[in-house]
């Protein structure tokens, strides 16, 4: 496509949020030249397809956080939008299992965070409870969210493209972004070949690219985005019946994440994990929140690493919960990589941070629950384009 040729707006990136920020738009602005840059050639190829496809239901966020309020409301919509559209989806509902007295405060305090959040159908159990929601788990007590469900996220992005089409929207499959400039009121997205996409303004939903994009787009280093790979095993068929919903441990503080845990796939599969191993590309070697996020976490890192290179730790971390689990009741997985922004302190980033430079918006940490939160998110891009962009057609809503 040729430099002169100019779009009212470009997406990059064509994930579950890029692609739910772009048929936002276009709902807002319908007759707004809008394009959707990708590198791969298909949608949904990284995160949008590689995670454990739950729908979250906003339990764990801070109060007043964007992730609180954008995941309540992100999870209502997405299930609306499935039913809508026949994309298959489950309220299969979700255990957090406190395995020990010595976990109850930190039960009690998600217990606070889900009501204060608005999750709803919020309820604790004790112990008989548990076993009659999961009768294989086993633990001293349990938050129940019958909200928190599974969705087949790939399938919901598949829908989202074919609306922003439908809507006029240009999907530029296999053009990767290598460079960023402003130049004569546009902003310029240039491919590693040199060929340029040109529009007046542009939207960032690029993963684990967000922070090499905001920064060749003049917006400021910090956070930068530190991969991370988590590895899932699968359950064997005749061991699926072990989990009815989906399974939780109760985080602990001291970790980055959330541990492992057991989850229904909309495809079927019971998942056991994810790990979490902290996977730095060459650039991110160079920013001191890396070495500082290493220093921090060493003895969990040690864990991790454990964890993908054992199968019977791996069953060990799950069988807490599900004490019959056993090795020969897995198989091999799959693995995916997570995007994380990590401060110059090496400081793990908890919520949504959106950044602007000029003239452009970038999705600058939009890790879980980002998949669940995506039509919330779009909704919040779409308001701040409306102002950052001056374009008035956009501040309507949808």
């Amino acid at each position: 496509m040729a430099a002169a040729d100019v779009f009212d707006l470009a997406v990059v990136g064509a994930g579950i949020i890029g692609l739910a920020t772009a048929r936002e738009l276009l709902l807002r602005a319908p007759g707004l030249r809008l394009a959707v840059l990708e590198r791969e050639h298909a949608v949904a190829r990284h995160q949008t397809a590689r995670n454990s496809g739950v729908v979250h239901a906003g339990i764990y966020y801070a109060p007043g956080s964007l992730k609180a309020r954008l995941c309540v409301e992100g999870a209502r919509w997405l299930y609306d939008f499935c039913a809508d559209r026949g994309i298959a989806h489950e309220r299969c509902g979700k255990v957090i299992v406190a395995v020990d007295a010595g976990e109850l405060a930190r039960l009690d305090e998600l217990e606070r965070r889900g009501r204060a959040n608005g999750v709803p159908g919020l309820r604790r159990l004790d112990a008989a409870g548990l076993s009659e929601v999961e009768p294989h788990c086993r633990g001293v007590a349990a938050l129940h969210s019958p909200a928190t469900g599974i969705a087949d996220f790939a399938g919901v992005a598949s829908e989202l493209a074919r609306e922003v089409g439908e809507r006029g929207g240009a999907l530029l499959l296999g053009r990767e972004v290598a460079a960023v400039k402003r130049r004569g009121g546009e902003v310029r997205l240039r491919d590693p070949s040199g060929g340029e996409v040109a529009a007046r303004h542009a939207v960032f939903c690029a993963g684990l690219s967000a922070d090499r994009l905001a920064r060749a787009a003049g917006a400021g280093a910090d956070p930068r985005i530190v991969p991370f790979r988590g590895r899932y095993l699968r359950l064997r068929p005749p061991a699926r019946h072990l989990v009815r919903g989906l399974i939780y441990p109760v985080p602990d503080p001291a970790l980055p994440f959330l541990g492992v845990h057991l989850t229904r796939h909309i495809q079927g599969d019971v998942l056991v994990g994810p790990s979490a191993l902290l996977q730095p590309r060459a650039d991110t070697w160079t920013w001191p929140g890396t070495w500082r996020l290493a220093r921090r976490f060493r003895r969990a890192g040690a864990r991790e690493l454990l964890l993908q290179t054992s199968r019977r730790a791996f069953v060990a971390a799950a069988a807490r919960y599900v004490p019959t689990l056993r090795v020969e009741h897995v198989d091999s997985g799959w693995a995916g990589v997570r995007a994380q922004a990590v401060g110059r302190d090496g400081t793990l980033v908890d919520d949504f941070v959106f950044s602007e430079a000029a003239g452009g918006l970038h999705v600058r940490n939009a890790p879980s629950p980002g998949a669940t939160s995506s039509l919330a998110i779009a909704r919040v891009i779409a308001d701040r384009a409306a102002t950052a962009f001056g374009l008035a057609a956009l501040g309507s809503g949808a």
